[in-house]
């Protein structure tokens, strides 16, 4: 029997929520003179998924590693519920942690091998003030929860499959009751049909925990079934952003329509891009992408558009005004 990607429920308008992460001006350039993130600004409301799309080294799980405080910016701020988490230290920077949890791509190389399953759990809870005994009440909860028996807490990871063990991570994200989880390509390794139990389980907890995520992936469709906006990034800028749907139907930036020609739809034709990727530690003048644009003009030279309006909820740094063809021929 095939497993089948469900659509999640539409969240309510970013209008009528609380914003819970507001991401400002965020900027990092490494050691070796790598701008791996520029500008960046983004905004996660309680209850939703952001989705953060886009290449190899386009800066998207740097931007999450400073939104989780794993890496300091060079400028900028990421605000958690109004308060500068670079700022945080002592019990805040605990607290925050706490609100705040991660599953990361390989769960085989996240979860301490020496360590059942239930010890894994129970350390994060342990860390975060919960006695003993709520360890020992909440774990075999949080494995039935995520999708797995409870006997297998006294398992190791090696004796589990990639799934299981992406369930498992899960659950001890879950383990501190967080307002958000940030998912940084949490599926990527797994088998389609796995990805999709995996999806599905994710829009399964958000509806009754109300969790807020960030799931961050290379792949489009995937960030599309279980997002309610998504911003796609390319060499260090968020080039658009809008609700999920107005992005898959109508791209404003020729790279978004690039990404989206190479998943599967109807009389959907491949984009294909000349050159390479550019070199972050030295791009080229004005847009990033102009160098291997197909819509490139003498003016995407000049300097890198700002993000414009093109609906209230979708935005594009393209000259362009028009929507992006996706049938052009490959």
């Amino acid at each position: 029997m095939s497993t089948v990607l469900e659509t999640p429920e539409v969240a309510p308008t970013s209008g009528r929520r609380r914003p819970l992460i507001l991401v400002n001006d965020l900027t990092k350039t490494f050691g070796n003179g790598v701008r791996a993130v520029s500008d960046v600004n983004l905004t996660l409301y309680a209850g939703e998924t952001l989705g953060i799309v886009g290449e190899s080294g386009c800066g998207k799980s740097t931007t999450a590693k400073m939104m989780l405080r794993l890496l300091e910016p060079d400028s900028g701020e990421v605000l958690f519920d109004g308060a500068d988490i670079h700022r945080l230290r002592g019990r805040e920077l605990k607290a925050l942690r706490r609100r705040l949890q991660v599953v990361p791509q390989n769960p085989q190389t996240s979860l301490n091998p020496r360590l059942t399953i239930a010890e894994s759990i129970a350390f994060n809870m342990s860390a975060h003030g919960f006695s003993r005994a709520e360890r020992a009440r909440r774990i075999p909860d949080l494995l039935d929860r995520v999708g797995l028996d409870p006997s297998y807490g006294e398992r190791h990871p090696h004796q589990m499959s990639g799934g299981q063990l992406q369930r498992a991570a899960i659950a001890r994200a879950l383990a501190t009751d967080p307002e958000v989880v940030i998912c940084d390509e949490a599926v990527s390794a797994l088998d389609k049909s796995v990805q999709a139990q995996v999806l599905n389980l994710l829009a399964d907890l958000q509806r009754e925990l109300g969790i807020a995520y960030v799931f961050i992936s290379h792949d489009l469709a995937v960030v599309e079934h279980i997002s309610d906006r998504v911003a796609v990034m390319y060499l260090g800028r968020v080039v658009e952003e809008g609700a999920a749907e107005e992005i898959w139907n109508d791209p404003r930036h020729p790279y978004t329509a690039t990404l989206l020609s190479s998943t599967p739809g109807p009389d959907r034709s491949r984009i294909v891009l000349d050159g390479e990727l550019p070199n972050p530690a030295a791009p080229p003048s004005g847009c990033g992408f102009r160098t291997r644009c197909p819509l490139a003009a003498d003016v995407c030279a000049q300097e890198w558009p700002t993000l414009t309006v093109r609906t209230p909820l979708h935005h594009a740094s393209c000259v362009h005004q028009d929507p992006v063809p996706l049938m052009r021929p490959a």
